[in-house]
């Protein structure tokens, strides 16, 4: 028996929760709606932020700038990303994020399977005065994300 359904939502809608990248993080669709299968959602991130680098050894990534102006790192390379840039992130592909611009910035990201709903839920309830460094490591290892390297703004400054 599977538990999957149609999903509908208008702009904004679904469920928000604090971005580890400042902004939030919307959650478009989850997989207990999929049976498992992928996770959507939607980001917004603050100027200069971005994840540290990072693995995801059992699911893939989609990910698609909507606005603003990022770069992208896939192992070793570091390519711009504007807004319509779409990249494919296979597991155990080392790779991070940078919003380079000014301003909040938006993207889109599609996992498969679904998974890490738990890592954004339980970053959300974190106390503002928390690291997020640690957040990322510990929380993520516990949802099969393992932080590799620092982030964009670190390891490679513009």
């Amino acid at each position: 028996m599977h538990d999957m359904r149609a999903v509908h939502l208008a702009p904004g809608e679904g469920a928000t929760v604090k971005n580890p990248t400042g902004g939030s993080l919307t959650f478009k669709v989850r997989g207990e709606e999929t049976d498992g299968s992928l996770t959507v959602f939607e980001s917004t991130v603050a100027a200069g932020e971005g994840p540290p680098l990072h693995v995801h050894p059992h699911l893939d990534e989609v990910w698609y700038a909507l606005e603003g102006t990022f770069r992208v790192r896939l192992e070793d390379e570091v390519r711009d990303a504007p807004a319509g840039t779409f990249v494919f992130i296979p597991r155990g592909v080392r790779h991070t994020w940078q919003n380079i611009g000014d301003t909040q910035a938006r993207l889109m990201a599609i996992l498969a399977p679904a998974g890490l709903e738990g890592f954004f839920e339980r970053f959300g309830r974190l106390p503002d005065d928390a690291s997020v460094p640690e957040a990322f490591r510990t929380l993520g290892r516990e949802a099969g994300m393992d932080v590799v390297g620092p982030p964009l703004a670190q390891s490679d400054p513009v």
